[in-house]
């Protein structure tokens, strides 16, 4: 797979099947009642806004990332919980002229009911929990030491919870006694330490490639016995901060293999004139920018699977 020979697939437009959602990046649809089709399109989002220009090849780069991470901490690696994937081939489910949208950019997983929290751990300071331990030496109500700068590696691995927000509007950074009130303290508590634990273990996976996971956000649900399940897309530059080991330096924000490069643009970004103010409509990519964020999620593919 190439960034640059596969045809960028902004929107996928599968008649075959019943939408039912769109994402930010990946479009869903059902197939029965038991199962969903999972299509990565090559669109790109940052500060919850979706880009009008997609890049190319990045939907087939988060499938083939994702599917990597499943089987190194699903039932086949470390086993740590129940994955949502049923092994069966997506494009066994759409008609023969569908299969070009489908092949190589889609998972075909389980049905489950969504749990509405993003699960955010944090392995070292950045981002807005950079911007929130400079105001009140806390990140989502976890108190940290005093002496941390940008890019710190924290003591241990921390949970730091959002809630869950609707397309185009952005996720609310919550405590963790939020989401005991939200989903209840069992359900919780088992999502914030299976988190910890994913997380650990694919810093440690990432490390040996040249890789730090500085933080990254998993999503759970429950299929109808009530087992909690690992489900969505887990581990990619999409939902993680993918910095290059051995240029890290804590300090500044380090070079990174994520679209970080895309939001330091468009921090700087204007429309009319006036800097984007971070709400829908989002800037027009100029296609080095388009560019460069592909090579970086490519590179990031590249260190991680070869």
């Amino acid at each position: 797979m190439t960034t640059t020979q596969t045809p960028a697939l902004h929107t996928s437009a599968l008649t075959s099947l019943p939408l039912l959602a769109r994402g930010k990046v990946r479009d869903n649809y059902a197939v029965g009642d038991d199962r969903i089709l999972m299509v990565a399109s090559d669109r790109i989002s940052a500060f919850d806004v979706i880009m009008g220009e997609p890049i190319p090849g990045k939907g087939a780069l988060l499938t083939k990332m994702a599917l990597f991470w499943f089987d190194k901490l699903g039932p086949n690696g470390l086993a740590i919980c129940p994955i949502h994937l049923t092994g069966d081939a997506p494009e066994s489910v759409v008609t023969p002229a569908e299969v070009p949208q489908v092949v190589g950019r889609s998972m075909l997983v389980k049905r489950l009911k969504p749990i509405p929290v993003e699960a955010v751990v944090r392995g070292y300071l950045a981002g807005s929990g950079w911007q929130e331990y400079q105001a009140s030496r806390s990140v989502c109500g976890v108190p940290l030491p005093e002496g941390l700068i940008n890019a710190s590696k924290l003591p241990t691995p921390i949970y730091t919870p959002a809630a869950k927000a609707a397309v185009g509007e952005h996720d609310e950074n919550i405590t963790f006694e939020r989401t005991v009130e939200m989903i209840g303290l069992d359900l919780a508590t088992r999502i914030r330490d299976i988190s910890i634990r994913l997380y650990s273990a694919a810093a440690e996976i990432a490390l040996t490639k040249g890789i730090i996971i500085a933080d990254t956000k998993f999503e759970f649900g429950l299929d109808t016995d009530g087992t909690l399940v690992l489900m969505d897309e887990v581990l990619t530059p999409d939902s993680s901060r993918y910095w290059p080991a051995d240029s890290y330096a804590p300090g500044s924000n380090p070079p990174s293999f994520d679209k970080q490069f895309l939001r330091d643009w468009l921090d700087a970004a204007t429309i009319g004139g006036v800097r984007w103010d971070k709400t829908a409509p989002a800037p027009h990519l100029p296609k080095d920018v388009i560019t460069k964020t592909a090579a970086k999620y490519q590179e990031a593919l590249t260190r991680l699977v070869g």
